[in-house]
């Protein structure tokens, strides 16, 4: 074979580095803008119930590849497959397990957001303790637009618990992408500073998290976490039905061929 015929698939993985007691774990999949595969799903599940039962680690940085992007969602294509509302609720419950292990990590947590933090992009920032990122970063979850599918009620009480129910309704109702600075406003963001020095930014927080006391640190975000999903209802009906619709068999199919969906309430 010619070498110039030589093909190779885009890279679609979740990297993790340690570092001085910080562990960097990247989202890597520059060619869909760092959208979640279930394979990277599966192994940020990995990742984060590893490293948190690697004795010395301290402080956990996310961020995305590429420079552009945090994570711009999950892979669309997956939903192609789907028969019946049934399907939706198994995915929901399986990205509940893949963001269970990220949420408890057992040490704080920082999220590193340049470019967009959508949808599975938005549920992974939330799941840290922290955010930072750049004037330019979006934020959302557009599926009232785009696809015309729900989300979980343990990720949505995650949501509200960070976001605030208005910032929410927003973005599942209106489908409105908010704004760095909005959400600086309304403490989502802990700050926000210029692209170049976000990295750097990034490391002198994790210093100033390495000082203080891990248990009570741990304690702390535990006892928070356990009291967000404490009590939450079935709301396995309402998944069901949204997955199973037209609409979302019409959203899917249009999304994947560029095509604006019309919705039909169905």
């Amino acid at each position: 074979m010619n070498p110039k015929e030589v093909t190779s698939e885009p890279i679609a993985q979740v990297r993790c580095e340690l570092r001085n007691g910080v562990a960097y774990i990247t989202f890597d999949h520059v060619a869909a803008r760092n959208a979640m595969t279930v394979e990277m799903y599966q192994s940020l599940k990995s990742i984060c119930e590893g490293l948190a039962n690697t004795p010395g680690v301290r402080v956990a940085i996310f961020r995305g590849a590429g420079g552009k992007s945090f994570v711009s969602g999950s892979d669309i294509a997956q939903f192609a497959h789907f028969s019946d509302g049934n399907d939706g609720v198994r995915y929901e419950e399986e990205i509940d397990t893949y963001l269970t292990p990220l949420a408890t990590l057992p040490f704080p947590t920082i999220a590193v957001i340049d470019g967009m933090a959508v949808g599975g992009g938005l549920a992974i920032a939330t799941c840290c303790d922290f955010r930072i990122a750049t004037p330019e970063a979006k934020f959302g979850v557009p599926i009232a637009r785009t696809l015309g599918n729900c989300l979980s009620g343990g990720n949505i009480a995650w949501l509200v618990a960070h976001l605030g129910i208005h910032i929410v309704k927003r973005m599942l109702l209106l489908a409105e992408f908010i704004s760095a600075e909005t959400l600086l406003k309304q403490g989502y963001l802990l700050n926000i500073y210029p692209i170049e020095s976000l990295e750097d930014q990034a490391n002198q927080l994790a210093e100033r998290l390495m000082k203080l006391a891990p248990i009570t640190q741990k304690s702390s975000k535990l006892v928070m976490a356990r009291i967000i999903k404490s009590n939450l209802p079935d709301c396995n009906d309402l998944i069901k039905e949204c997955y199973g619709s037209a609409d979302f068999k019409n959203g899917v199919n249009a999304f994947l061929s560029g095509q604006v969906p019309i919705w039909s309430g169905k």
